[in-house]
């Protein structure tokens, strides 16, 4: 490679594609990873850290084993322009090429809402013991965060009563199949969670989401609802106000940022953008975000040896969604496609002979699912991308 170690990389955001793309270019420059958090933070299985007190701690891996030439800089992004980060301490971050990382801000419990871990963890302590003494769970909201919520919930106090309330018409929507949506009811039903669709609650309950206090929340329709505790399981933002200059005219109205198909923001060849904070039209997810990084590393090493650049070619639509270590479903449209033949053969065995085999449609049942993500929610694959699978 004819790179010399002098060009630098500001990786902005220490998430799923940030810490990606940082590690897939320590070799290749200068990398500085610009995150205020004190340590990543594995989102995946946030629900599971609020439920389940042994898996809090593993929620934050720290982030000092990532990068060998590298840095990672604990302070915020407060302006980045084409050629530099400021920081909300006043430094300034000189860069030839800029990633931006820093995805998306969403309620407790699915993200923690604050950059100290300490102060993170006890957050989950407290809502994990007013969620157990709560006599019934409000949970608002349908799609994924709310479906795998109510799993965690139901997979450690079974008797608690849980209602989803959602303004949808159905849950998760997005572009899945209605036999995927059928399978995850049914796992509900079984759960014993009610699903009250297409309602919306006059106003938010008078106790904080996470906190303990009986309260009476009253939908659209006039339905009463009787819970001890709340959580709002929607309301994605992206988080790109920092920008300014010309990278400030990518930003669309909602937020997320204009790319190219190299992930490039348009007319500036040396800033890319990846992740929740794309206006890409497909599910904002780790995985997805990881793949964003991986043609971002690949083409910033294009860039410095003056080759070709790689396109990014979102899949088709997907989701690995867990109810509980046990339950939930897959949908994954191909899947023979990306296992080796023998595993493709175990699976099929697997639900060989069962009336409601899904498999043609690409939808894995909970068995699988809990292989793919329950059961581990995927805590080692990272501790390892950041070097921390010892611990």
């Amino acid at each position: 490679m004819s790179t010399t170690m002098r060009t630098t990389v500001a990786v902005v955001g220490g998430g799923y594609g940030g810490i990606a793309v940082a590690k897939a270019l320590d070799d290749a420059a200068d990398v500085v990873l610009i995150e205020p958090r004190d340590t990543f933070v594995h989102n995946v299985a946030a629900l599971r850290g609020l439920t389940d007190p042994r898996w809090t701690d593993r929620l934050f891996i720290p982030y000092d084993r990532l990068l060998s030439r590298g840095r990672v800089i604990r302070d915020r992004a407060v302006r980045v322009d084409a050629a530099s980060v400021t920081l909300a301490s006043g430094t300034r971050v000189d860069a030839d090429y800029i990633v931006l990382a820093t995805g998306s801000a969403y309620p407790f419990p699915a993200k923690t809402g604050t950059a100290d871990s300490a102060t993170a963890k006890e957050r989950y302590h407290a809502a994990r013991k007013a969620l157990a003494d709560a006599d019934g769970v409000l949970l608002v909201g349908g799609g994924p965060v709310g479906l795998e919520l109510a799993g965690e919930i139901k997979a450690v106090w079974p008797g608690k009563a849980v209602t989803i309330v959602t303004r949808d018409r159905d849950i998760v929507p997005g572009d899945y199949p209605d036999e995927f949506r059928a399978e995850l009811r049914r796992q509900l039903d079984a759960m014993g969670v009610r699903v009250v669709l297409g309602a919306r609650l006059r106003e938010d309950p008078p106790s904080a989401a996470g906190e303990a206090g009986t309260f009476t929340a009253i939908l659209d329709s006039g339905e009463r609802v009787i819970a001890g505790i709340w959580f709002p399981c929607f309301g994605a933002s992206p988080v790109t106000g920092y920008l300014a200059g010309d990278p400030a005219s990518a930003r669309q109205d909602d937020g997320r940022l204009t790319v190219t198909a190299d992930l490039r923001l348009p007319g500036l060849p040396n800033v890319f953008a990846l992740g929740d904070i794309t206006a890409i039209p497909e599910a904002k997810q780790a995985g997805a975000a990881a793949g964003h990084a991986t043609v971002i590393a690949s083409n910033v090493r294009a860039l410095l040896d003056g080759e070709a650049l790689t396109a990014y070619r979102p899949g088709p639509p997907g989701i690995v969604l867990p109810l509980g270590p046990d339950g939930g479903a897959t949908y994954a449209p191909g899947w023979e496609d990306h296992v080796d033949p023998g595993t493709a053969a175990q699976i099929r065995r697997h639900a060989e002979g069962r009336a409601d085999t899904l498999l043609d449609l690409g939808i894995l049942d909970a068995a699988m699912t809990s292989q793919i993500k329950g059961a581990d929610l995927m805590v080692g694959d990272y501790a390892a991308l950041l070097g921390q699978d010892d611990r």
